[in-house]
């Protein structure tokens, strides 16, 4: 019953035609009417700071695996002395473990080096 009120007292008529005005209005009206926000870089030098100590710290964290190479290669070089002394007959394929062994562990201390110097310097 009241759905026929309503459509019969022509208010149905005056939403309808309001919606059909707001169809046909062209879109760059709606589009210039926009607000555009633009976004901003906001640093202020105590962020900076913050940013500049955390690159240190992180570059120090990386450069601690040097440490790690200094003394793998310490180990590799003491285990091939003993193996020497243990057994002489052996040296040339000790010292080709050896070698192997120094040239991974220099490997990953130019690796850290090298990440520590890019987290310095590329950031």
């Amino acid at each position: 019953m009241s759905c026929v009120r309503f459509v019969s007292c022509g208010v149905a008529a005056r939403c309808m035609r309001g919606a059909s005005v707001n169809l046909t209005r062209p879109m760059t009206n709606a589009v210039v009417a926009q607000r555009f926000e633009t976004r901003q870089f906001r640093t202020t030098a105590t962020r900076q700071d913050i940013d500049q100590a955390a690159k240190y710290i992180g570059a120090g964290a990386a450069a601690v695996g040097a440490a790690g190479s200094g003394s793998g290669i310490g180990t590799v070089f003491g285990s091939l002395i003993i193996g020497y002394a243990r057994n002489p007959s052996l040296k040339n394929n000790l010292f080709t473990y050896a070698v192997l062994g120094f040239a991974l562990s220099e490997a990953m201390g130019l690796f850290c080096f090298l990440l520590a110097a890019g987290i310095l310097f590329a950031f």
